[in-house]
Order: C-alpha cells, then structure tokens, then sequence
C-alpha cells in the first residue's frame, strides 16, 4: 500500500509540476471564454447594423414597408425592374426585393424575389418571408371577408399542466432544466475520460520507450503501477478541471458585464417576462431546488470516478502493448465507439423518454451508463437501478482491471513489435 501511495503521488506530482500541464490549466479557460466572447460580440456586431435593402414594389396594396431591427428598406425610383436592379447596385445597397403585380394574392406570395449581390443568409430571408407574410394574410383575410378582431378573439392558446400523480406540479422548463443538467454531466464525463485516459497511455507509452519501467518494475508489482498512474493522472486531471471551473465561471460573469449593453436591457426584460409566464408561475431557484440535487452530486462522482477508472485500465492496457502512438490509433476506436454511442443514445433515447427501455438499458450497461445514467438521473430515477448500475460499474472496472493487468504485466516489457488482438487474447488466456 505504500508503494501504491508513492506511485501516486509520484504521478500527481510530475504532472502538475509539467509545464504544459501549467499552461493549459490557465490558458484553457482563458480559451474556451475568449473564443466564446468573440463569437457573441461577432453575432452582436452583425446583428446590430441593419442591412440596407431597396424594394420595388407593383402589387398597390404593398406600397411601402416597415423597417425592422436588421433591416432597413428604400423604395427604389426605378419602376422597371432592371433599371431597379442597376440603381441598387450603383447605391451599394445589400439587396433589391421585388414584389410582382397579380390579382391573385397567393400567386403574389409564390413570386415574390429578392436580388443580391451574394448569397443572403437564412435568416434574413425567413425575416424577409415572416415580414410580407402578415402584410399579405391580412390582405387575404379582407379578401375572403374575415374579421380579424373577431378570429384575434376567437384563438385560443391551449396549454397542457404537468403534475404527478401525488400531486407535484411541473413545467416545460423544468424539464428543459433537467436535460441540460445532464446532458452537461454526462458530457463532461465524456471528455474527461477522452482527455485524461489518453494522458494515462501517453504516460505509460513515454516510461515504456524511455526502459525507465524496466527499473520501477524490479520494485513494484505491475498491478500496483498500473493502478498509480490511473489514480495519480485522475487527481491531477480533477484538480485541473476544478481550476477550469472556477476560473471560467469567473471569466464568463466579467465576459457578460461587458457583453450586455444597455440598449438590450429591454429586450432582455421582455425575455425574461416571457420565459416567467411560461413557466406559469414557477420560480427558477424553487424549480432548482426541488430537483434531486443530492441524488444528482453523489451520482455524478461515482459514475464520473467509475467511468475514468474503468476506461483508463483500458487506455493504461493500450499505452503498456504499444511503443508509440500511432500504434494506438487501432485499439482507441473500439474505445471511443462506446462512448459516442453513449451521448447519442443519451440525446436520442433520454430526451425524448428518459424512462424508455433503451434508455434504461444503456443506463445499466457499464461502458455507457456513467453517461447515459447521469442524463436520467435528473428525471428521477428509481434508487434500485441507480445502485443496480453502480454496482454492474464496479464489477466490470474490477474485471476490466484484472484484464488489463495481465496485458500491462507482458506488454511493459515488450518492444519492437505491435501486437494484434489475438496476440492480446493470448497474453490473458495465459498469463
């Protein structure tokens, strides 16, 4: 147990002294939140200044058009199409939006074209569509002699209460909440063990080439090497993704002080009237605090724990049969494809019925269900299949390392030559 110990720390201590390691602790958020800044500053600076479009309109019930928040529109002299176009261009305006003359209102929408120099995006035409499209309904609802007071008062806007059975009202939003909590857990144990699994065979690749092994393994049993390097990277990698946390959190509340201008104080109090009538009356730190937060911090370290440990027996095994990286490249697909079928069953399958049989299937099967499980877990999940996939994740990171030692206890001390998966088979079956 004390050699166990000095592996440890040994593994923890050389990692966070690595430079690199240092760098990207602080540099990676710093990333990550500037990255993030720019793209929303970009989309803001984009959105703010309006696009000067030039209309020329020959159906008399259209004769001029209302400027919106990214649009600003000219009517054009030119009452002939092309000497239209010309004028548009010769004025450097964005675009020239032309609404043919018909008697007929639906031929009028079917059209309507819009001219410009380069391809406009999608959005723009959707505003553009959205836009004629009420002038034109209205006109329509005159043509065929329907009053809008009376069809405005007639609608009806149907909303279906949430509740169990014992009672306990819920919303949409609560279970929007609830997706994004696990979907955020179950990602970043995803890239947990994707970054710090690959840590952990790099390790073992690099003391293997160098024949440093060759001298700690005349003093410490395989097993217990194999088990350090796992449990030291994991602290170094916890501790640095709690510095992510902390220092991102940060980042991103000054980000938003900067971000949010006083000219959108408005329209963000518009949001957040909407988002508290559609939530019919539930409060956001209610709604937080009746959701099984203690369920979800217990769940989300044992499975965050049990999915790094299991997956990095499996890398450490790799890193231990190979002499270099570009021969891991055929035993980390099969080790990846597990968990990309995780976050896809995750969104597909507990999205849409978190209670499903395939959801509940990939929640108990080992190599998916520390992050389908946490993508479940803030549905609420019956404490018998939260133990019961616990325990199948224990057993088979038990059974993964016993596997794993015998290919760590041969491959350490192989060299020259990549093994093949019948190779592997035989260093378990015999060893």
């Amino acid at each position: 147990m004390s050699k166990l110990k000095l592996i440890i720390k040994r593994e923890f201590v050389a990692k966070v002294r690595n430079k690199s390691f240092i760098v990207m602790t602080f540099l990676s958020p710093l990333l990550m939140v500037g990255m993030t800044t720019l793209i929303v500053f970009l989309s803001k600076k984009n959105t703010e200044k309006p696009k000067t479009i030039a209309y020329l309109s020959e159906y008399k019930a259209i004769n001029a058009l209302e400027d919106t928040k990214t649009i600003h529109f000219v009517a054009a002299n030119s009452k002939i199409l092309e000497d239209a176009k010309a004028e548009t261009q010769k004025n450097k305006f964005y675009g020239l939006l032309y609404i043919p003359n018909n008697d007929n209102i639906n031929d009028v929408a079917k059209n309507i074209q819009f001219f410009s120099k380069d391809s406009p995006g999608t959005t723009l035409i959707q505003n553009i569509e959205n836009l004629l499209g009420k002038r034109l309904k209205h006109l329509k609802y005159k043509e065929v002699g329907i009053d809008e007071a009376k069809l405005k008062a007639s609608s009806i806007k149907t909303i279906v209460n949430i509740a169990s059975f014992e009672g306990k009202k819920t919303s949409k939003l609560v279970s929007n909440i609830k997706i994004g909590i696990g979907s955020a857990a179950g990602y970043l144990i995803m890239m947990f063990i994707i970054i710090y699994g690959n840590m952990v065979m790099r390790s073992v690749i690099e003391e293997k080439t160098s024949r440093i092994i060759e001298i700690i393994i005349s003093s410490v049993k395989p097993f217990d090497l194999m088990l350090g390097k796992i449990l030291g990277t994991s602290f170094a990698g916890l501790l640095q993704f709690i510095i992510w946390i902390i220092i991102g959190f940060g980042l991103m509340s000054i980000a938003g002080v900067f971000l949010d201008a006083p000219a959108n104080m408005p329209q963000q109090a518009a949001q957040l009237q909407e988002i508290q009538q559609n939530t019919l009356g539930f409060d956001l730190i209610t709604i937080i605090q009746e959701l099984p937060l203690a369920n979800i911090i217990i769940s989300f370290i044992v499975f965050f724990l049990g999915g790094f440990l299991l997956y990095s027996s499996i890398y450490a095994a790799i890193g231990a049969a190979v002499d270099n990286e570009t021969d891991t490249q055929q035993f980390v697909l099969p080790i990846i494809m597990p968990l990309m079928l995780a976050v896809y069953v995750g969104f597909a399958a507990v999205m849409s019925d978190p209670h499903g049989p395939i959801a509940v299937a990939f929640s108990m099967f080992p190599l998916t269900s520390p992050i389908v499980m946490m993508m479940r877990i803030p549905f609420g999940v019956p404490l018998w299949q939260v133990l019961t996939s616990m325990a199948l994740l224990l057993l088979t990171f038990l059974g993964v390392v016993w596997f794993a030692a015998k290919i760590y206890r041969i491959g350490i001390l192989m060299y020259g030559k990549k093994p093949t998966y019948k190779e592997l088979y035989t260093w378990i079956r015999k060893y």
